[in-house]
């Protein structure tokens, strides 16, 4: 979970890898509805989010129902939208790994890459960050380290977990 420009895609990917579990990439399942209102520089609303994070969801409970674990990327921005995440598996078994940086640091590279999401719309997504609850599975990761510090702070949070 985290704002954009965090590293989540690339993140989860090499945690996926390292733990040898299904990586799902959030944004590939947003409808094009989605995209286009966020690529126009216009911030998702939660009737936007609704149906996506219902879907991630879904899928994230059908690949537990086979027994495959997995890793999903998903800004995951608000408390709210973490629970419809959760629902569908057993109590427990989701762990979020926040990613976090400082806002410049993240703005510097959004505008470095090429993305849907354009940097005029980071400080919306810093504006709307619940940070995990205390009664929240997870762990925050400073992603202005290098990547490997990074993957191996988030798979030493889900393996402790």
């Amino acid at each position: 979970m985290g704002v954009s420009g965090t590293g989540k895609t690339t993140v989860a990917a090499e945690l996926a890898d390292r733990l040898g579990w299904t990586f799902i990439e959030g944004d590939s399942l947003h409808p094009p509805a989605n995209i286009e209102k966020m690529s126009a520089g216009i911030p998702l609303d939660d009737d936007d989010r609704r149906p996506w994070l219902e879907a991630l969801a879904s899928l994230q409970a059908f690949h537990h129902a086979d027994g495959v674990s997995t890793v999903l990327t998903c800004s995951a921005l608000r408390r709210r939208y973490r629970d419809v995440l959760r629902r569908g598996v057993p109590e427990g078994s989701v762990y979020f790994v926040h990613l976090d940086a400082p806002f410049e640091v993240l703005r510097g590279r959004m505008e470095s890459r090429e993305h849907f999401m354009p940097a005029s719309l980071l400080q919306s997504q810093f504006d709307a960050l619940e940070p995990l609850g205390a009664d929240e599975l997870g762990t925050v990761v400073d992603v202005s380290q290098p990547l490997d510090a990074v993957v191996r702070a988030a798979e030493s949070g889900v393996r402790g977990s």
